[in-house]
């Protein structure tokens, strides 16, 4: 038998001091501990921690390749603080998704599953009119400008998907939901590119049907009828992923292109907006309405 000092003894490992330091200012930029969106400077760092150079400059690039900040070097330089929000979701569900090689099939048969539940959400919302009304009229009067124009017609097609998870009052699903429509309109723009380059995008009155789904499915969220706006949320998903299934069904999700990486980027700037999250289409009718 072993005695108490043949006990065989399990190694305490301590974790990296790169790793303490970057766990420490990871929190702090959780918690909004940087106003001014830029970390202190490096030999501020080392005074700080009471370090050498090496463990903090290791303790940024973690942070750096988590997304948390960006380094810049040169007489401007410092890092620059990112506080996470729904982009660095998308894209991370996107990558994952390629990496498993996961069929766009599956992430539309997921938001069939998801989005009409925010539809819902937003006509139990008592703040949908004053929050969600103004958004909604100005997207289907530019949706409705953008007939004839496959791809801008898609783009905002999209958006009022968007702006319907956006007032989605739980933010766990809004977050969720919001990133993987996101996701899918990237997917769906490439589609519309794709399909009008070869003549094949849906006619007008196609259009038009889309254009008068989005109606009907604001105007029973506007009158808080919970149970038809998830009806009509659910139908009228079902039938526009039919279209881009049709040819791209077996296709893997794409979060790598440069098409995909551009839509994602585009939306996402659009999206996390937390003062407008369709300031895109505030200005876009601003501008033409000054044109007239």
């Amino acid at each position: 038998m072993l005695g108490n000092s043949d006990h065989p003894r399990t190694a305490r490992v301590q974790p990296r001091l790169a790793e303490i330091i970057a766990a420490e200012l990871r929190e702090e930029i959780l918690n909004d501990a940087f106003p001014s969106g830029m970390l202190p400077k490096q030999e501020d760092l080392v005074a700080r921690f009471g370090v050498s150079a090496p463990p903090l400059r290791e303790a940024l690039r973690i942070l750096e390749g988590e997304g948390l900040i960006t380094v810049r070097r040169g007489k401007v330089g410092g890092s620059v603080v990112h506080k996470p929000n729904g982009a660095s979701v998308s894209q991370a569900i996107g990558m994952a998704l390629q990496a498993e090689h996961v069929a766009l099939s599956d992430l539309a048969e997921a938001l069939l599953q998801w989005e009409p539940a925010c539809a819902a959400a937003c006509a139990a919302d008592p703040g949908r009119v004053d929050a969600l009304g103004p958004l909604v009229e100005a997207n289907l009067e530019l949706t409705e400008a953008a007939i004839g124009d496959g791809p801008e017609f898609t783009h905002r097609s999209r958006q009022f998907h968007d702006l319907l998870v956006a007032q989605t009052p739980s933010i766990t699903t809004r977050l969720l939901v919001r990133s993987m429509v996101a996701l899918w309109s990237a997917q769906e723009e490439t589609w519309a590119h794709e399909v009008s380059a070869g003549g094949r995008y849906p006619a007008a009155d196609e259009q038009r049907t889309v254009l008068d789904a989005h109606r009907r499915i604001a105007e029973r969220i506007m009158s808080g009828d919970e149970a038809a706006a998830e009806r009509g949320a659910r139908s009228h998903i079902a039938a526009t992923q039919k279209l881009v299934l049709r040819e791209f069904g077996r296709r893997i999700v794409d979060a790598s292109s440069s098409r995909a990486v551009r839509g994602l980027r585009d939306d996402i700037a659009r999206q996390f907006n937390r003062d407008n999250p369709i300031a895109d289409l505030e200005l876009r009718r601003l501008g033409r309405d000054q044109a007239i």
